[in-house]
Order: C-alpha cells, then structure tokens, then sequence
C-alpha cells in the first residue's frame, strides 16, 4: 500500500478534534452520572463496533480471538478500561485543560519504561527528554503542596496507564495481529465495565441520552479515523500532531465550560510537548 503522508496527518488531526469532543461529552455526563456508568454504555457501542471491524478483517469473531496470550489482552483491555474511567474522573475534578496538559506526558513515561517493559534501550539524550518533560510537569503543578493534592495526581495516574496500555500493545503484537488486540480492547473492556458499571446505573434524561449517543458515535468515529490514518501513513510521521488533542481540549475547555487557563500550565503544557516531541524524533531516527 503506497503511504500518503499529508492525508495520514489530516486524519490524525480530525481523530485528535473528535477524540476532543469525546472527551468533552465525557465530562459533561460524567458530572451529571455516575463514571462507571457512562463509561459501560460507551464500551458497549464501543464492543460492537470492534466486533463488525474483527469480522471485516478476520472474516469470523472466531478468527479474531484466535490468541496465544489471552491474560495480556484481557489485561490490556481492562487497563485501558480502568483508564479511561481515572481520566474521566480527571475531566470532572480538574478540568479538561489541566487533565490534558498534565496527561501529555505519557509518550515520555512509554519512552522511560520501553526499557523494562520492551527491552528497548534508552540513550542519554531520550532520558534528559525525560527529565526535561517532568519538569515541565512540576510546573503545570505548581510545586509546593498542589505536587502533592490528590486530585493533580488523578491526570498523573491516568497518563501511566495509558503509557503502559501502549507499551503492552506493542509486547502484543509480537504475536498477534492488530485486529486482534483491537477485538480484546473493546471485547474485554465492555465486560469488565459492564461487571462494574451495572450497580451504578442511574435514569438519564431523555436530553442527556442525545449526549450519550453522541459520546458513542464520536468513539467509534475517532477510532476508525486513527486507524485510516495508520493504514495510509507510518506512525512516526503522524504522531507528533498526536499532540494537537491538547489544543482542541483546552479550547473546549475554555470556551465551553468556562476553565482558565493559567500562565504555569501553559507554560509546563508548552514543555512536556517539547520533549516528547523530541523522544519522538529521537525514536524516529534510531529506527531509521
């Protein structure tokens, strides 16, 4: 398949704007409805989806499953599941600016745990991007007592996660096909967000019922945008505008639910891009 390169980076930034609006229909639900709740009605649509893209590829749901490592996709699954419930939470508590500026740290915490999850070596520069990166995130803290607030942690906890969904995505596809761990994501998640979401259930009104509609189309919209964009473009070369879900989020946040943005999250925002945007290119050239 012949790559197209500016098709791939328009794609990444319509998945980075609908990822946004996603997160935004999260966060106003969420602060009406209980977590456990919203999520498990996202991951059902989400499911399904999963399972018409798995016959698609595969040609049978069988065909799809067909795994040797069925802990770590099922583990897989349930993290990113448990994620994005701690990121929501994150939404509501902190704000989308915020929770975003502090959750793009997460390509430095994948560059500094390839070495004991993959076996991937870490040069000094990629570390210093590293150090660089947190300290970026210090500042968007405030260092003093906020470092330590419960509630800055959240964004914090979320973005580890995250780091380490990706890199056990990556220990997965040594073995498994894309479909594949895309099949036990969504499969995998929705049980276990239904197991829990269940005994949180809550009426919704017909009015928020739109939005939670909403929420699930934009899910499955934003993933079948990503994954376009890597069937036309390699990631390397798409990646860094990854980074523009912080813009689209912050301007959500701003001009719809009313957040400010403050000089020193800017400030440390505009630093943790920095340096993943560096870890990235380092990791381009090595591969290259």
């Amino acid at each position: 398949m012949q790559s197209n390169t500016r098709l791939g980076i328009w794609l990444m930034i319509a998945t980075t704007f609908v990822f946004s609006m996603q997160d935004g229909i999260s966060r106003y639900l969420a602060s009406h409805y209980n977590v456990f709740m919203v999520v498990m009605i996202r991951y059902w649509f989400f499911a399904a989806f999963v399972m018409v893209l798995a016959r698609r590829s595969k040609g049978s749901i069988r065909a799809a499953a067909a795994t040797t490592q069925p802990l770590l996709q099922i583990f897989r699954g349930v993290l990113l599941a448990a994620e994005i419930c701690v990121m929501v939470v994150a939404f509501v508590k902190l704000g989308l600016v915020e929770s975003h500026a502090i959750f793009a740290a997460y390509p430095l915490l994948v560059a500094a745990l390839s070495g004991p999850v993959l076996g991937e070596s870490v040069g000094w520069r990629r570390w210093a991007a590293i150090g660089v990166g947190f300290i970026g995130v210090l500042v968007i803290l405030e260092p003093g007592i906020a470092v330590f607030s419960p509630v800055a942690i959240i964004p914090m906890m979320s973005a580890l996660m995250f780091a380490l969904y990706g890199l056990l995505t990556r220990y997965a596809a040594r073995k498994d096909s894309a479909a594949t761990s895309f099949f036990w994501t969504g499969v995998s998640g929705a049980v276990v967000m239904t197991a829990v979401g269940v005994f949180h259930w809550e009426p919704m009104t017909a009015y928020d019922w739109m939005w939670m509609a909403l929420l699930c189309v934009t899910g499955a919209t934003a993933h079948f945008l990503l994954i376009k964009c890597y069937e036309v473009a390699e990631a390397s070369a798409v990646q860094p505008f990854a980074y523009l879900q912080l813009v689209w989020a912050s301007a959500l946040g701003i001009f719809v639910f009313h957040e400010t943005l403050r000089l020193n999250v800017a400030i440390g925002a505009a630093i943790v891009v920095s340096a993943g945007l560096f870890t990235l290119w380092r990791e381009r050239r090595k591969r290259a």
